[in-house]
């Protein structure tokens, strides 16, 4: 059996659903609070908040699907394991600049004494 996660193992397909799933929760509730739907009002602006808050709800669960699952394929599952020995920032290969003689640790020219 091999080691090397999946993209599948990396995130479930249920784990995806769940998180889209609890953000549109949670901007469907801000929506009705934000348009007063816990406040008496008459049925029209209840009804108007509903539609609104389902729409929101909709459109950020459908959102959050599908960036989620985009940042997914950009994830390497051979990368996910692997242990990284040197700083993130420099470049692969190993070569770093000497010194040159006659120059400074700044990149200018050493000064003259």
């Amino acid at each position: 059996m091999t080691d090397r996660p999946t993209r599948r193992d990396l995130m479930k397909p249920v784990q995806l659903l769940g998180l889209a799933f609890v953000c549109a929760l949670f901007a469907g509730i801000v929506t009705l609070v934000s348009m007063g739907f816990f406040q008496s009002k008459p049925g029209d602006q209840i009804e108007r908040a509903l539609v609104i808050a389902a729409i929101a709800a909709g459109v950020t669960f459908i959102v959050v699907l599908v960036v989620v699952a985009l940042l997914l394929l950009a994830v390497d599952p051979a990368q996910v394991g692997k242990t990284l020995d040197r700083p993130l920032l420099l470049p692969p290969d190993d070569e770093t600049p000497d010194a040159q003689p006659g120059s400074s640790a700044d990149g200018g020219p050493a000064p003259r004494s």
